[in-house]
C-alpha cells in the first residue's frame, strides 16, 4: 500500500487486527509504527521477526523515502527531519490517534525525535539498540580499527566515506559484517534475509559519509520533551550503538526503563528474538506506570 503524503509517497504495510474479536466482545489492539534502520535498508526484515506480536497489537511497517519500496525523490531530503516529519504525516493519514513507536537502530533516532517533537502522538516508546547523537559513529570507527579484520575494516572504510556505488557493494558490506551484527549469525539467514530486502546506496552514503547528517545530529536537548513511557532495550556487545548511548538516553528520559541483553550485539532479532519480543510485549501491554519528575 502507498501514502502520498508531503511530497513523496511512501510505501507502508499493515499486519494484525486494530479492533479484534475476542469472546462476546470486540477489543481493541494498540497500533505501533515498526520503524526500520538503515539508513539504505527497509521494513522486510522485521515482518518474520514481529510477526508474533499481532497477537495482542496492530503493526504497520513502512519504508522511509528513498528507501525499500517508498519513492526515490530528492537525495538532499534524506534526512532525519524529514523521516520524522514524514512519519508524522502517515499518522495521521492512517487516522491514528497515539501510537506505540518501536525503533530499531536509525529507526531508534527516527521514534526518538518523533516522540520528541510530536509527545501528543506516542503512547508508549520502544528503543531498539539506537543513539540520540552522532559520537556513535565516531566510536564504530574505533571499534573496527582495533577489533576488525582487514576485510570488514576495507568495507566499513567505504562506509565512512560514503562511498558506496551499487547495491552489490552493499550486500558485500553486510556479508563481511555479518558476524559483527549478530552473535548468533548464520550465512544462510543472512542470505535469506538479504535476498528479501531491498538495499539503497545514497540514503547510506548521505547518514554515514564525511558530512553525513548523522555525524552531526544531536537530539540530547530535545529528549527531556519525551512524556511517553519508554522502554530502552540494548545488546552488551554491540558494535556500532554500544550500551553506553542506551544508557545516556535513559539517564535523560524521565521514567525511562533500561535493559541491556548480556549476549547480544546489534541484531536483537537475531539474537535474542524471543526475549526481546517478551519485552516489547509487555511493556505495551502493561498499564503504564507514573513517572516522577
Amino acid at each position: 500500500m502507498f501514502a502520498t503524503i508531503r511530497d513523496t509517497r511512501l510505501y507502508f504495510d499493515i499486519d494484525g487486527m486494530g479492533l479484534a474479536p475476542e469472546g462476546a466482545a470486540m477489543v481493541e489492539h494498540p497500533t505501533a509504527f515498526v520503524i526500520h534502520g538503515g539508513p539504505g535498508g527497509d521494513h522486510s526484515a522485521f515482518k518474520t521477526a514481529f510477526a508474533p506480536l499481532t497477537d495482542q497489537m496492530q503493526l504497520v511497517y513502512f519504508d522511509h523515502r528513498g528507501q525499500g519500496r517508498s519513492a526515490t525523490g530528492d537525495p538532499d531530503r534524506y534526512t532525519l527531519d524529514e523521516n520524522v516529519e514524514d512519519m508524522e504525516a502517515l499518522r495521521r493519514h492512517l487516522g491514528l490517534g497515539k501510537i506505540v513507536s518501536i525503533g530499531t537502530s536509525y529507526g531508534g533516532m527516527v521514534a526518538l525525535a518523533h516522540a520528541a517533537r510530536y509527545p501528543d502522538a506516542v503512547a508508549k516508546l520502544v528503543l531498539c539498540v539506537t543513539a540520540s547523537h552522532g559520537g556513535f559513529i565516531a566510536r564504530a570507527e574505533a571499534f573496527i580499527a582495533a577489533h576488525g579484520t582487514p576485510e570488514q575494516q576495507a568495507v566499513c572504510e567505504t562506509l565512512w566515506q560514503g562511498g558506496f556505488r551499487t547495491v552489490k557493494q552493499l550486500r558485500h558490506y553486510y556479508a563481511v559484517m555479518g558476524p559483527v551484527y549478530a552473535r548468533k549469525y548464520t550465512p544462510e539467514s543472512a542470505a535469506l534475509a538479504a535476498s528479501r530486502g531491498i538495499l539503497a546506496p545514497e540514503p547510506l552514503n548521505r547518514a554515514f559519509g564525511p558530512r553525513g547528517v548523522l555525524r552531526h545530529f544531536d537530539l540530547r536537548p530535545e529528549l527531556g520533551r519525551i512524556t511517553a513511557p519508554t522502554l530502552i532495550l540494548a545488546g552488551r556487545h554491540d558494535w556500532i550503538c554500544p550500551p553506553e548511548f542506551s544508557e545516556e538516553i535513559h539517564r535523560l528520559i524521565a521514567g525511562a526503563r533500561l535493559h541491556i541483553f548480556e549476549d547480544a550485539s546489534h541484531a536483537l532479532r537475531q539474537d535474542v528474538g524471543e526475549e526481546l519480543l517478551g519485552w516489547i510485549r509487555r511493556f505495551v501491554t502493561d498499564p503504564p506506570q507514573p513517572v516522577s519528575v
